[in-house]
Order: C-alpha cells, then sequence, then structure tokens
C-alpha cells in the first residue's frame, strides 16, 4: 500500500470513529473546517495552497499531507507547488527543512501515482 493510499484509509477510518461518538462540538469544528476551504472570496485551489503553507510551518506531516492531496487535485502544477514551499520555508526558518523533504517525496508520489493511472 502506498503512503497515500495508506493516509487516507487511516483519516477516514479514524474520522469515522470520532464521529461515531456524535459529540456536538467536534462536529461542529469538523464543519467549519469544510467550510472554511470551500469556494468563497478567494477559490479553492488558494486556499489550499494558504493551508499547505500553514500546516509546514507548524509542522504538521499529517496536515501537509492532506493539503497536498487537495492541492493536487486542484491542479497545482510543480512549479507552483515549489512556490508554496519558499514560502514556507521562508516563513517557517531551517526547522520547516524535515517537513519540506517528506513534502517533496509526498507529491512526488502524488504524481507518478497519476501516471501509473
Amino acid at each position: 500500500m502506498s503512503q497515500i493510499e495508506e493516509f487516507n484509509a487511516y483519516r477516514s477510518r479514524m474520522n469515522e470513529r470520532i464521529m461515531s461518538y456524535d459529540n456536538k462540538v467536534i462536529k461542529r469544528f469538523f464543519n467549519l473546517d469544510t467550510n472554511t476551504y470551500a469556494e468563497g472570496a478567494l477559490d479553492v485551489k488558494t486556499k489550499e495552497m494558504l493551508g499547505l503553507v500553514a500546516s509546514m510551518v507548524l509542522r504538521c506531516d499529517d496536515c501537509i499531507k492532506y493539503h497536498l492531496g487537495k492541492c493536487f487535485e486542484e491542479g497545482v502544477n510543480d512549479e507552483q507547488i515549489f512556490e508554496v514551499f519558499s514560502i514556507a520555508n521562508l516563513v517557517g526558518g531551517s526547522i520547516v527543512i524535515p517537513h519540506f523533504r517528506r513534502a517533496v517525496e509526498y507529491w512526488e508520489e502524488l504524481r507518478a501515482q497519476e501516471s501509473a493511472s
């Protein structure tokens, strides 16, 4: 199983378990997150790129993978993603570099998976 499939399967499985507890606050938070990234004054592609920068600066590997996948779905190309990476590294500093490495690896796997399809 690829790291993409593994990440998506785990995320889906755990989100279902979390939602099964039927906690109103958690459901509202998840809904807020979903609605924040919906089309609005900013398009979804821009919002996902912003989310990726924030995730890299905050050094959240799961969030980075999620936003990389969404950026890929939204048609972000290599040149654009490396500008996003540049902003994240500039804002976050050298501590972001290990996350940047893993982000590049994941991005390349997303591209390879599409090519194999």
